[in-house]
């Protein structure tokens, strides 16, 4: 017996939440046996392991994939779920065990934030056709493109996170909270020009989230509006100082900061930035490369399993 949608192809990172999922794998194995639910396990050696594992495994004719670990494994699986604008097997479908560091595409769906509950939320045949960002950026000498299935960021807080994955792993999440004191007394505000499905605009700002879910950051729920199944990008361009970036965290936990008289709320299919110097850019927690950049929705791209 397995599941209605086939054997599942288990993608893990087992170096995920500090190697509580390597831990967990066992545990998770018995639990898929238990519910008789066909499985193999691929644990990941390198970046973008997981991206080739998923491509391999939509090409050899399996269908359920299953991304095992933080954002970034979850990032790397859609990436190869994905290709050309679309899915490369429309009928595939992507399960997710939370098991990272931070995990917050999964708070967006109610999917379980453990492991173990996660692996039994496998079980059944409850699916949610979602959309998926697409980010294009500068890279190198040339341009390439990233799927994101959460939250793409421009500015402060994509060089926080830069930041942040250069320190100690055994920080944990504390990282992020170090990365941001170490990026923000330095950061500098830029000219930022960004169109919209078609309408100019120009500020001066420090931020600029692109968001096709709600959460980020480890549990901030940065994008309350955000429904990943809209056909649009929910846009906040931060503009006020800098300060904003720590005075408001209470209640982007929360999801009550908007309306904000320092952020500026769009909606849009497309989006386009520029700014007067190059700035970082990051999707689900992966540093990707600098702008311009365009920012795109992707329709109904994933089937999601909730």
């Amino acid at each position: 017996m397995t599941s209605p949608f086939g054997p599942l192809v288990i993608i893990a990172n087992p170096k995920a939440g500090r190697g509580k999922l390597s831990a967990a794998l066992d545990e998770i194995d018995h639990v898929l046996k238990d519910a008789a639910l066909e499985h193999r396990i691929v644990e990941t050696t390198h970046p973008g392991h997981a991206t080739q594992a998923a491509r391999d495994a939509l090409r050899g004719g399996e269908r359920y994939l299953v991304a095992a670990g933080g954002d970034g494994t979850v990032h790397e699986v859609v990436n190869g779920m994905l290709e050309d604008g679309g899915p490369v097997a429309a009928d595939a479908v992507l399960g997710v065990v939370a098991a990272g560091s931070g995990c917050d595409f999964v708070r967006s769906f109610g999917i379980p934030g453990d492991a173990v509950q996660a692996a039994r939320h496998l079980a059944g045949d409850a699916v949610r056709q979602i959309d998926v960002g697409r980010v294009t950026y500068a890279a190198g000498e040339g341009q390439t493109s990233q799927y994101f299935p959460n939250i793409a960021q421009v500015g402060v807080g994509a060089s926080l996170v830069s930041r942040a994955a250069s320190l100690p792993a055994l920080l944990g999440p504390a990282r992020y909270l170090a990365g941001f004191w170490l990026t923000l007394p330095g950061f500098r505000t830029a000219t930022v020009r960004l169109e919209a499905d078609g309408q100019a605009y120009e500020w001066r700002a420090n931020n600029v989230v692109v968001a096709n879910c709600q959460f980020y950051g480890g549990g901030m729920r940065i994008s309350p509006k955000s429904q990943p199944d809209d056909g649009v990008l929910d846009v906040l361009v931060m503009v006020g100082p800098k300060s904003d970036a720590f005075t408001i965290v209470p209640k982007v936990y929360k999801g009550t900061h908007l309306p904000h008289r320092n952020i500026v709320e769009l909606r849009a299919s497309r989006i386009r930035v520029e700014a007067d110097a190059p700035l970082v850019i990051e999707a689900d927690g992966e540093t990707l490369g600098t702008t311009p950049a365009t920012f795109e929705i992707i329709r109904q791209a994933i089937r999601l399993k909730v």
